[in-house]
């Protein structure tokens, strides 16, 4: 299921898309651990081509077309503690796109917001048969822009201090308020 960016609009993608020059600039832009060689030499036009007129479920699908990620994956045995070979799941590429498309988005609507001095609240961009408790508390908070741009600036691919995202999978993002 698709999420719903309520701000989706040409300024918004070119402020992700400045956000994006800025990781590549400096080197910081995730990679998928989960990424094949052709994933970590192609990611980075993809990304591009969905944040200039694409979405997360472009995006997924430009990933699954192009073979972007391993067929196999090693695994910590958490009974043995053994070292073993499994199959990715069929999902990584949307799991995937949707995180980081979303992150790109989250940053562009802070940097807007900081701009033009508003306000930014969560909202549930995903329908969700079963939210999580700490998910659902989090919507119709507002935060300081700046806080969650930086946030996210410095916790590249991995879970936030303020938890926004709030982690794979959660369908939360924010709007302009």
């Amino acid at each position: 299921m698709a999420f719903n960016f309520h701000n989706l609009n040409l300024d918004t993608r070119k402020a992700m898309l400045e956000e994006l020059q800025r990781d590549v600039d400096t080197k910081v832009l995730y990679l998928s651990k989960r990424f094949n060689n052709n994933g970590v030499e192609l990611y980075p036009n993809l990304l591009k081509v969905a944040l200039e007129d694409g979405t997360e479920v472009t995006l997924s699908g430009d990933l699954n077309a192009n073979n972007c990620f391993k067929e196999f994956e090693d695994r910590i045995d958490k009974k043995t503690g053994s070292v073993k070979a499994a199959k990715v799941p069929i999902t990584a590429s949307q799991m995937f796109a949707e995180g980081e498309f979303n992150r790109f988005y989250i940053r562009a609507i802070c940097l807007l917001a900081i701009d033009k001095g508003q306000k930014i609240e969560v909202y549930r961009a995903r329908h969700s048969d079963n939210p999580r408790p700490d998910s659902e508390v989090l919507i119709g908070k507002q935060f300081d822009p700046s806080h969650i741009l930086n946030d996210l600036r410095a916790n590249i691919g991995i879970d936030t201090i303020l938890g926004l995202p709030a982690g794979p999978n959660s369908g939360l993002s924010i709007k302009l308020v």
